[in-house]
């Protein structure tokens, strides 16, 4: 028999001809429509937020990058993205060195000491958002501006108030700043939809398991006005869209994929029918990241040929 030599090589052995770069600046693309009408929304501020988040992300990055002396990538714009994801989920009014230690914490804490972009367990926008939450709780839940004043839709809802969906929808309501615009974000969605970049298996599992949770526990039964305020407010496109289905902490799996759709949508359900707070996006989702190991374990396929499944 012919001795033939092969290559060895690690892996992946497969690439696509899409690079980071390209996908980070689809990604930055698709949140413009957001992103301009939370600046046109809520003023100079929503802007000043914006830009301190970015580039705080992207040096943050960069020195811890010489730090560690490892090569730069700031160039892949992954940081640019965790930046304007971060400032998307901020108060309009949010103070400026705040906002610029969230981008730190996300890259610093979330990102680099566990090894850079591909190695972080959760996503780093919504890791910093929630120690936000938890250190700046009276910033973070202050959304008055000189456009609004008072709670957000969702927080009225919790309430027993009624909510104008149609305003939630176009964006005319108190929130962050990216997450008030329904149609801006399934736009961005759409945008990254008709690329490939992203696909329906978790935002679409995430969105239906949600309403099946709210028709079955909310006790308001098949209220449309309902149900639709609870998918335009707080953040849930936001999130199903662009955050659920970050590269580095969704499954690889595809069942994997359905089963963490799903799971986040219980869990946005119990945390907003159940619990003291409003909204329940960020939450769900971190806790998702955390499970994704174990959801991967479970999810995946079995080796083909000969002793691929232990007996």
């Amino acid at each position: 028999m012919e001795n033939k030599k092969f290559n060895v090589s690690s892996n992946p052995h497969i690439r696509d001809k899409a690079s980071t770069t390209s996908i980070m600046l689809a990604v930055v693309i698709a949140l413009m429509p957001a992103t301009i009408f939370g600046i046109v929304n809520f003023g100079l501020h929503a802007a000043l937020v914006i830009i301190v988040a970015v580039a705080s992300a992207v040096l943050a990055e960069f020195v811890m990058c010489k730090i560690l002396k490892k090569p730069v990538t700031i160039k892949d714009c992954s940081a640019v993205v965790t930046g304007l994801l971060l400032a998307l989920n901020l108060p309009p009014m949010f103070p400026l060195w705040m906002t610029a230690l969230g981008s730190v914490f996300a890259i610093v804490v979330v990102k680099m000491l566990f090894g850079g972009l591909g190695q972080n367990f959760m996503n780093p926008a919504l890791g910093a958002r929630c120690f936000l939450l938890i250190s700046f709780a009276k910033y973070m839940t202050n959304f008055d501006c000189n456009a609004y004043t008072g709670a957000t839709p969702l927080a009225l809802l919790k309430s027993g108030e009624s909510v104008n969906v149609f305003n939630m929808v176009v964006g005319r309501t108190a929130g962050t700043i990216g997450e008030t615009s329904m149609i801006a974000i399934v736009l961005g969605a759409c945008f990254l939809l008709a690329l490939g970049i992203i696909d329906l298996r978790i935002p679409g599992t995430y969105i239906v398991t949600f309403v099946i949770f709210v028709l079955i526990f909310s006790g308001r039964g098949f209220d449309l006005n309902y149900i639709s305020a609870q998918l335009a407010g707080g953040g849930l496109m936001l999130g199903a869209f662009f955050m659920a289905t970050d590269y580095v902490t969704r499954p690889i799996t595809k069942r994997g994929q359905y089963v963490f759709g799903a799971l986040l949508g219980v869990l946005t359900g119990i945390f907003r029918i159940f619990g003291a707070s409003a909204e329940g996006v960020s939450y769900a989702i971190i806790i998702g990241n955390l499970l994704v190991p174990l959801i991967e374990k479970i999810t995946l396929p079995k080796a083909f040929g000969r002793g691929g499944e232990n007996k």
